[in-house]
């Protein structure tokens, strides 16, 4: 019985340490799904399903403006203002056939400068 109960303080801390690294693991791939978008100052006209505004939006300085034609839940934007956004992209199930078939959210405002 002795035996028993060494091992299995021998055994506890190997099991914690092995449960802390899943959920280390589990949190890694969940920064996968975030993205930084840089949003330009004005809006552009774009034609989805109807005339609309787009955000301007590149991933990099170094790269072109883009039309975004989605929304980014929680983000405001406000003309003038270049804004740096930390975003989380979630893949929807069942995209009505006009819609994305990706849902943006906010994660942080990183910056926010007057252009």
């Amino acid at each position: 019985m002795k035996n028993m109960m060494t091992i299995v303080r021998g055994a506890l801390p190997v099991l914690a340490l092995a449960v802390l690294t899943q959920c280390t693991t589990s949190a890694k791939v969940s920064n996968g799904n975030e993205k930084t978008f840089i949003v330009g100052p004005q809006t552009a006209d774009c034609t989805g399903v109807a005339p609309m505004k787009c955000l301007q939006v590149k991933e990099n300085a170094s790269e072109s403006w883009t039309n975004f034609y989605s929304n980014i839940e929680g983000f405001t934007f406000e003309p003038g203002y270049e804004y740096v956004l930390k975003v989380k992209t979630e893949k929807i199930e069942n995209p009505p056939a006009d819609g994305s078939s990706i849902k943006y959210t906010l994660i942080q405002q990183v910056s926010k400068t007057k252009k």
